[in-house]
């Protein structure tokens, strides 16, 4: 799907974040690296060997098991947790984090052709600004419009949405809301909003 194929009645989009703008792997991975290379450097335990293992466990079951396996695995001390998530929150990433070619040329489009960009996202707030921070949004920026969900009510639920309504002055029917999840699918529905998946653009 491009673009064109939207209908152009459409005034604002909404976007979330992790694996929708960018892929949410590209930020874990680094901040896996970055905590290797703490323990490598307090501990002496090998940093590769460490991110493989925290790399593997992100792909075999998620993100919420990788520091127990690192921890269980290699006997590393309880207090490094709180070095784990610090790093999760904060992390000064080696790279930037690139959005997807084909939703990078979405939101170019989306931003000459006069229309308002939003991004929408759940999650820690702190943590979701860092990210957009290290994003290269190749001059997007200023047309930028963020909502942290968690600072009104989180998704699925639709309050961060009519927050955004009212303050820019729109219509349920002028939005449209690009995800990758069932929570956003909710919110949209809950909104009585259009939704189109991420994966329409990713083809």
């Amino acid at each position: 799907m491009k673009y064109s194929d939207i209908d152009n009645r459409k005034k604002a989009f909404l976007f979330e974040l992790d694996d929708v703008i960018y892929p949410e792997k590209d930020y874990l991975f680094q901040v896996y690296y970055l905590f290797a290379s703490l323990l490598e450097y307090t501990e002496l335990i090998d940093a590769k060997a460490i991110t493989d293992v925290m790399i593997n466990t992100y792909i075999a079951g998620g993100k919420d098991t990788v520091f127990d396996i690192v921890k269980e695995k290699f006997g590393i001390d309880e207090k490094y947790r709180v070095n784990f998530y610090h790093l999760l929150l904060t992390a000064k990433l080696p790279l930037k984090l690139l959005v997807y070619k084909n939703i990078l040329n979405l939101m170019q489009e989306i931003v000459v052709d006069r229309k308002q960009l939003f991004v929408v996202t759940n999650g820690n707030p702190a943590q979701q600004l860092n990210k957009i921070k290290q994003t290269e949004w190749n001059g997007l920026e200023p047309y930028l419009t963020c909502y942290f969900a968690e600072e009104v009510v989180p998704k699925p639920e639709p309050d961060v949405i009519d927050l955004l309504l009212k303050e820019h002055n729109l219509q349920r029917r002028d939005i449209i809301m690009i995800e990758n999840s069932e929570t956003d699918r909710l919110c949209a529905t809950a909104c009585g909003i259009d939704y189109l998946n991420v994966s329409e653009f990713l083809q």
